[in-house]
């Protein structure tokens, strides 16, 4: 029988420091929640593996060493209000709660919204306010957040979002089709001064409704 508590720790160490320079607080947050919790049943076995876990409406857990890394670069801390776009399974959710004041998610699915409630609920978050619907169509301009993570990827970059975040707020994002993606950091200091940074390739599920490359058949 697999000691779900020593795979928690192997994760820990060997997936999410080895590829993240994470702090005792925030690799903490990785040994505390219950990543088991978070997966559907049929696919428990993979709770820990560094890999996208299968979620239902064909979309994926994003790999525990890419969690990781997104804490990096954003770095919440307790003051930050985060904006997730794209909850799953809510373990992104969960991680960004333990080290932020408070998160509102956003997701486009009925069913993965329902589970993501649940294990939220199960894990004693209550910091993390779960919206359904269409990220795209429920933006608000305003300045409104110290953090935005989107968990699912752009191939065409849509700037709309960059408008919610407050004078030095920081925007995670992956851009790009497969297998050309890359994760990038943007930060809007408060100088007004806009940043770009480029973090590392990666491969993610694309939001549903975002904006694709024109193709054309000849």
């Amino acid at each position: 029988m697999l000691d779900l508590t020593a795979a928690r720790r192997q994760m820990t160490t060997q997936q999410v420091r080895a590829w993240s320079a994470l702090d005792d607080e925030q690799l903490a947050v990785f040994d505390r929640l219950a990543r088991e919790d978070f997966v559907p049943e049929a696919q428990r076995a993979l709770a820990y593996a560094d890999l996208p876990v299968p979620l239902p409406c064909a979309q994926h857990m994003l790999q525990p060493s890419v969690v990781g890394r997104i804490v990096q670069a954003v770095k919440p801390t307790r003051s930050d209000q985060v904006l997730e776009i794209g909850t799953g399974s809510g373990y992104v959710s969960a991680c960004l709660a333990l080290l932020a004041g408070s998160v509102h998610s956003i997701e486009i699915h009925d069913e993965l919204a329902e589970f993501a409630r649940g294990n939220l609920r199960q894990a004693g978050i209550g910091n993390v306010e779960l919206q359904t619907g269409d990220a795209f169509a429920l933006i608000t301009a305003a300045p409104c957040y110290d953090i935005i993570v989107i968990t699912g990827s752009m191939p065409v970059y849509d700037a709309r979002f960059e408008a919610a975040l407050k004078p030095g707020g920081r925007l995670y994002v992956v851009t790009g089709d497969a297998p050309a993606m890359q994760a990038r950091l943007i930060t809007q200091h408060s100088s007004g001064v806009r940043k770009e940074q480029s973090l590392f390739e990666t491969a993610t599920d694309a939001l549903v409704n975002a904006r694709r490359v024109n193709s054309f058949v000849f």
